[in-house]
């Protein structure tokens, strides 16, 4: 596959969920979804772990600093998607911020709704500081649900009155559970990955019958964005979630965030997942990559070993 074939992967996505019928359970969804997103995962050191409960896995580049660490939340509307499926963006994440990852497998819905990942995160937050990792070692990484995910944990903490991390990377986030945004009509025909109604019965499994869509913790688009650390919002200009994307950064920059939107033209939701056969993908991490450094190594953006 060429690395500038979107419509490769597009129509490769759209095949996938072809064959989700009715007589698809959920295990089966997670298993194909981890398969097609990762068919062949790079070699890179790894240890899974249980933090608090939830299990994790770290992922390390060859000679990145195990003094600093990026929390990584993996998106899949709450339902999908697992270290397994994120392994790539891990590995190339770790590469390109000269850091260990540690990724959350936090319980997923229907088996566990809201706040049930919410509390996962938390917990695996909470498993870091427990190994030594101040918080300004520490930044947050996610994409889709993961990044909205990580919103959520850094107000929680500053709500604690908790330190805070050093930074965090929303890539295309999930913000807005009601899903408002005119992207969803604008972008309909244009995002292989997702549509507004998907999200919608994503949004009633995650949330069950009484969860309240306008929660905070869920959708970040409501929470009280101010005093958090300097934020990274990427997002593709074909997303259904393009005006999610827009509507968090500009509600962060109101409160007083340090706010940057980098906007990837053509790009679909979460192309990031698509590391190594994409172009843009690849483009995208090293952008975040070089954004994790500023804020982990102020002092020195070139060192990566110790």
């Amino acid at each position: 596959m060429d690395r500038n074939d979107t419509s490769a992967i597009a129509d490769g996505v759209r095949q996938l969920y072809a064959g989700w019928g009715k007589g698809v359970g959920i295990a089966e969804m997670r298993r194909q979804w981890e398969h097609f997103v990762a068919p062949k995962r790079v070699t890179i050191a790894t240890e899974d772990v249980e933090a608090n409960g939830v299990r994790c896995r770290w992922v390390r580049a060859s000679g990145c600093d195990t003094r600093h660490a990026i929390l990584f939340l993996h998106g899949g509307g709450y339902q999908i998607g697992s270290v397994d499926s994120h392994h790539n963006l891990m590995a190339a994440l770790s590469a390109a911020s000269g850091c260990a990852v540690l990724g959350v497998d936090y319980r997923l819905a229907p088996e566990h709704r809201f706040p049930a990942a919410v509390d996962d995160v938390l917990a695996a937050w909470q498993w870091l500081a427990s190994q030594g990792f101040a918080p300004g070692q520490v930044a947050v990484c996610g994409d889709s649900a993961g990044g909205a995910l990580g919103i959520a944990l850094m107000t929680i903490l500053r709500d604690k009155s908790l330190p805070l991390p050093a930074c965090a990377v929303a890539m295309s986030p999930w913000a807005d559970l009601e899903a408002h945004g005119d992207s969803f009509r604008s972008n309909a025909e244009h995002d292989p990955v997702t549509q507004r109604e998907v999200l919608l019965v994503m949004a009633r499994t995650y949330l069950g019958r009484s969860g309240d869509p306008r929660d905070p913790l869920a959708s970040v688009v409501h929470a009280n964005l101010s005093r958090l650390p300097p934020l990274l919002v990427q997002v593709g200009s074909n997303e259904v979630l393009l005006d999610d994307a827009r509507q968090l950064a500009a509600r962060a920059q109101e409160q007083g965030c340090a706010v940057t939107l980098s906007e990837w033209d053509g790009m679909f939701h979460v192309f990031q997942l698509f590391t190594g056969r994409l172009r843009q993908a690849d483009a995208a991490i090293t952008e975040a990559g070089a954004f994790l450094r500023t804020h982990l190594h102020p002092r020195d953006t070139d060192r990566i070993s110790r």
